[in-house]
């Protein structure tokens, strides 16, 4: 008993949607990760110091090398040299002395010349020098006799002497003087100073006061030294290893530096890194999140049964296929990835599904593209190739529109070329390689084939889905549309006023169905042949009698009900037939649902005394879609008003409310999850379409002529 629970559990589980939608996404995701696992896997290697490597080892991700980082930052600080700070107090002070040595003697010679005294001479100038020059100069290292030279030298001769010792001075001053390079530099002045133009024993006086002036003026300044080295090493770039960049050859010996790179970098036993595996994990965790609410959304508008989920499993993996055997042959340098027809997916799932699972589908196998094609690197996505695969793809969603054949996906791709050609042409002209024109064109030609064949695997892949899988798609839908399709021109020829009952279903259907959000387009197709069953009586239904006899008025009540009850049945056999898709064969059968054939029961009831309500009933099924019962009550609609004379908007209203109130009341739309809301809307728009047609000339039959009403159902 307890088994039994269990399984009857099990296979209401397994009946679930969620079950199928989460089944189909561990389906897509568990293909893409067994094909994405070598792209992110870290191999890792066995091997020893200084032994021989057997194959090439490249890195698997970028990371940088702290310890040559290190070393070269020492470098860079042990090359610094000491900075010196350079004292401006010092160069003017001691240049001043000089100065001042020369504008005494000059003073002393001035006022000596204009003095009316007698006795001066070299001594008592002399003396005059020593008392105004300062203590530090009179405490240099410059005998009498030498101060005695100045004196007697004449006015151009100290001039010149002038200027060859400030000049010098200013020169050395300006430069630095270490301490450790005084006597170096003032070996450089006197140098200088040995061939001037000057006679010898001023030469030697200016040594001496060379001597004198020169002193250190430059000191080392910790914090200059600190800024420098800072600075240095602020400019050090970091040693970085890339992903793919080569860490040992083939046959190489492995140095205790390659060592420790391959153990930084994860590729030794030691060393197993499982975290991008770990991070790949998560990422398709998070695709697979995507679809899953996104299968929810698309469910608020429409039914995502079986065929449309084998329809994105298949999908899925045509793409996960495609990319994965492209990306064995990519290369750093030959931009594989244009070639990829990419655009195919989302034109394919938008034609099928939708448009908003056709962009969220787009955006993950973009991100699972740039993971294919990271050419075996862990820890590198190709953001070149994602970005040119969601490119491709919403071109193809965007330029996908009005669908009225085929033709519409040439167009498509009309459009998804120029997308390919700009992108690819973007990232030719980013980089910071220099292309020819050859190859600018060449990289084009590979995006303008990927659109072309995006539009050619569309184009044969269409038929395949449409009829191996059953899923009906707008493109489908205009090929049924036509007039001359078999089964229409079956309708026109052999029950002409059913066919024209069902343009007019038709019109009312698509408008009704645009109205609330439905598919108006499903519903037009569904109308056209929702009461081809009357093909196999066309006679016994009314509006194909065209002044004949009623074949009625020959029957039993029972026979003709049965009759009348087995055209929504008789229809459902011959779409299955010809392979119509099950959504239309599904309204044809549901059309009638339940309802009570009224005129044939109340004309038995008129007759026999135990007649039987069910006995006159549809045997169903009712409604299960919007569009199924937007179709039952725009036909129900269409057969009331063409009974009418008297037509007037007041009375198409009522009408119309009367229908659908009937219908509502006998529980026939309680399958078809339409709202209130949404029956008001409805409402509202046959109204609008009826008196569009109808103008003013409809009058609503009263409740005595109830069995009527019945009559146009026949």
């Amino acid at each position: 008993m307890k088994s039994t629970r269990l399984s009857n559990i099990i296979n209401r589980i397994s009946k679930g949607k969620w079950f199928l939608q989460v089944g189909a996404i561990l389906l897509i995701m568990i293909t893409f990760f067994i094909l994405a696992f070598p792209n992110v896997y870290t191999q890792t290697y066995d091997m020893e110091k200084f032994s021989t490597t057997k194959e090439t080892i490249r890195a698997p991700i970028t990371i940088e090398n702290e310890k040559e980082t290190e070393r070269r930052t020492r470098e860079v600080v042990q090359s610094i040299e000491e900075r010196y700070q350079i004292s401006t107090e010092i160069t003017e002070e001691r240049i001043g002395f000089v100065e001042e040595i020369f504008e005494a003697v000059k003073k002393i010679k001035e006022d000596n010349l204009n003095s009316t005294e007698e006795g001066v001479n070299t001594e008592s100038e002399l003396d005059q020098l020593k008392q105004i020059l300062s203590p530090e100069i009179n405490n240099a290292d410059i005998t009498n006799k030498q101060w005695r030279i100045l004196l007697d030298s004449t006015d151009n001769e100290r001039t010149l002497a002038q200027e060859l010792i400030t000049t010098s001075l200013y020169e050395a001053f300006d430069n630095g003087v270490r301490s450790e390079e005084q006597s170096n530099v003032i070996r450089d002045i006197n140098q200088k100073l040995q061939y001037a133009s000057i006679n010898e024993e001023l030469r030697e006086v200016l040594f001496q006061i060379v001597n004198f002036a020169i002193v250190p003026n430059s000191f080392f300044s910790a914090d200059l030294t600190n800024e420098a080295q800072k600075q240095a090493t602020d400019n050090v770039e970091p040693v970085m290893i890339r992903a793919g960049e080569v860490i040992v050859q083939e046959g190489q010996l492995i140095t205790n530096e390659i060592y420790e790179e391959l153990e930084l970098l994860g590729l030794l036993d030691s060393e197993r890194n499982y975290f991008p595996v770990i991070g790949l994990i998560i990422l398709f965790l998070l695709l697979a999140s995507i679809i899953f609410i996104e299968f929810k959304e698309y469910e608020k508008i429409a039914k995502l049964d079986r065929a449309k989920m084998g329809a994105i499993v298949l999908v899925s993996l045509f793409v996960a296929i495609m990319l994965k055997m492209s990306s064995l042959y990519m290369t750093s340098t030959n931009h594989l990835h244009i070639l990829v027809p990419i655009a195919a997916a989302s034109l394919l799932v938008k034609i099928l599904l939708s448009e908003r699972i056709a962009i969220a589908l787009s955006i993950v196998y973009s991100i699972i593209g740039s993971v294919l094609f990271n050419t075996e690197i862990p820890g590198l996505l190709n953001l070149e190739a994602g970005i040119y695969f969601l490119f491709s793809q919403l071109a193809g969603v965007y330029f996908l529109r009005n669908i009225k054949d085929r033709s519409a996906i040439l167009k498509a791709a009309s459009g998804v070329v120029l997308v390919n050609i700009a992108t690819v042409l973007l990232f030719l002209f980013m980089t910071y390689e220099k292309y020819t024109w050859i190859e600018y064109l060449t990289y084009s030609g590979y995006g303008l084939l990927s659109a072309l064949l995006a539009a050619i695997l569309t184009l044969g892949m269409l038929p395949f889905f449409e009829t191996g899988l059953g899923i009906i798609s707008d493109t489908k839908l205009l090929t049924l549309s036509s007039p001359n399709q078999p089964l229409l021109r079956k309708l026109l020829v052999e029950a002409p006023g059913t066919y024209h009952h069902s343009i007019m279903v038709a019109n009312l259907s698509e408008a009704s169905c645009e109205a609330i959000g439905a598919n108006g387009l499903l519903a037009r197709v569904a109308a056209y042949y929702h009461d081809l069953g009357k093909t196999v009586r066309p006679h016994y239904f009314i509006e194909n009698q065209m002044g004949m006899k009623n074949p009625h008025d020959y029957l039993e009540p029972a026979q003709s009900a049965e009759i009348i009850m087995a055209h929504p049945y008789d229809g459902a056999r011959l779409l299955k037939e010809h392979k119509i898709p099950k959504e239309i064969i599904d309204i044809a059968k549901q059309h009638h649902g339940t309802t009570l054939l009224k005129y044939f029961y109340f004309k038995a009831k008129e007759k026999y005394n135990d007649t039987k309500e069910r006995d006159y009933r549809y045997p169903g099924p009712k409604p299960k879609s919007k569009e199924a019962a937007i179709v039952a009550v725009c036909d129900s609609v269409e057969a009331a008003v063409r009974s009418m004379d008297h037509p007037s908007q007041k009375e198409i209203s009522k009408l119309v409310s009367s229908i659908i109130e009937d219908r509502l009341l006998d529980g026939q739309l309680n399958e078809s999850t339409l709202t209130f809301q949404e029956l008001e809307q409805i409402k509202k728009v046959i109204c609008e379409t009826l008196n569009g047609i109808y103008h003013s000339r409809i009058k609503y039959p009263t409740e005595e002529k109830n069995k009527e009403d019945d009559r146009l159902d026949y």
